[in-house]
């Protein structure tokens, strides 16, 4: 049984930066990913590790050439100064917060489509408004676990799965069958759903958006069609542009599709339906780690995305 009297009395005099290191040395399970996240060596990562073991006087990661596992001990430890390294940053955010402008750096994540269509042209009003904050903007369709990955906020598309994270509804998302006027033109317009399956589709390989496209008509009456391609793009905006392209029917979302509709490089093919892979409860989310306090530069985020007029056509004062 692992006794803490020798560890605890070490941990006033020790560097938060140290234990911040190890925390999320075992979020993540790989000195590489710490490293990267940091922006530094990986073996500056396992020279904290190692100069923390030294100081405690116990080993805390077993380390093989093929994988990074805590000890016995090393779980122990970080079952008991996580909590703690939490109530930390939690206190360095409200000291900084005293302030009264948000500052620092805010660590967001979205999808690759969604950040370069919907997010990446908001930044230089948001960082205008805020100087003293640095964004990191992670763009990934890998669903990135935001405790692990030290995360401020995440931009989710789709139904939210339930999970112990916070969030807040951004936008509903509507969905369209859309096309190249060239596309129509050569192969025909589907004039109802069911004519859908007889044309090349370009698929996106999520559960729902391959196999089978749902639609509502105005009476609430619901068909569900299979679809069929030869080409699966795991982008969005791939899949627009092949589109565009004409190299077949695409389901898109509103938000990627917008220019494309009012420019008529683009068609909406079937206007009159309510359109989606899945279901028809799908949406833009802000999501952010359940925290007794939110700092003030992830308030300061989520005001203003949700008060933007990208997201809210009725606001008056963002965007």
């Amino acid at each position: 049984m692992l006794t803490f009297r020798k560890i605890d009395a070490y941990n006033a005099g020790m560097d938060l930066s140290v234990l911040q290191v190890f925390v999320e040395v075992m979020r993540q399970g790989s000195f590489a990913a710490v490293a990267r996240d940091r922006n530094v060596d990986p073996s500056s990562v396992s020279r904290a590790i190692a100069s923390l073991e030294q100081e405690l006087g116990v080993r805390l990661l077993q380390r093989t050439t093929r994988r990074l596992a805590p000890t016995e001990a090393g779980l122990a430890y970080f079952e008991r100064i996580e909590p703690l390294i939490e109530e930390m940053q939690q206190a360095i955010a409200i000291a900084a917060d005293t302030s009264g402008q948000p500052r620092g750096q805010l660590r967001v994540t979205t999808s690759v489509a969604f950040g370069h269509q919907c997010i990446v042209p908001l930044l230089p009003e948001f960082q205008a408004l805020y100087p003293d904050l640095t964004v990191n903007l992670l763009l990934t369709d890998t669903v990135v676990n935001l405790l692990a990955e030290g995360i401020d906020v995440a931009l989710r598309l789709g139904r939210l799965a339930d999970s112990t994270l916070m969030a807040q509804k951004l936008m509903e998302t509507r969905y369209s069958v859309c096309a190249s006027p060239q596309y129509l033109k050569h192969w025909g317009h589907p004039n109802d759903p069911h004519e859908v399956s007889q044309h090349n589709c370009l698929l996106f390989p999520l559960t729902g958006f391959r196999s089978s496209w749902r639609f509502r008509a105005r009476d609430g009456q619901e068909t569900v069609v299979p679809v069929q391609g030869r080409t699966l793009i795991s982008s969005g905006l791939a899949l627009q542009d092949c589109a565009i392209a004409g190299m077949g029917l695409a389901l898109l979302p509103h938000w990627l599709t917008d220019t494309a509709l009012k420019t008529g490089t683009l068609v909406n093919v079937l206007p009159d339906y309510d359109i989606t892979g899945t279901d028809f409860r799908t949406g833009a989310w802000i999501v952010y780690p359940s925290r007794r306090y939110l700092p003030l530069k992830v308030n300061a985020w989520i005001d203003f995305l949700k008060q933007h007029r990208r997201f809210n056509p009725g606001a008056g004062g963002t965007g």
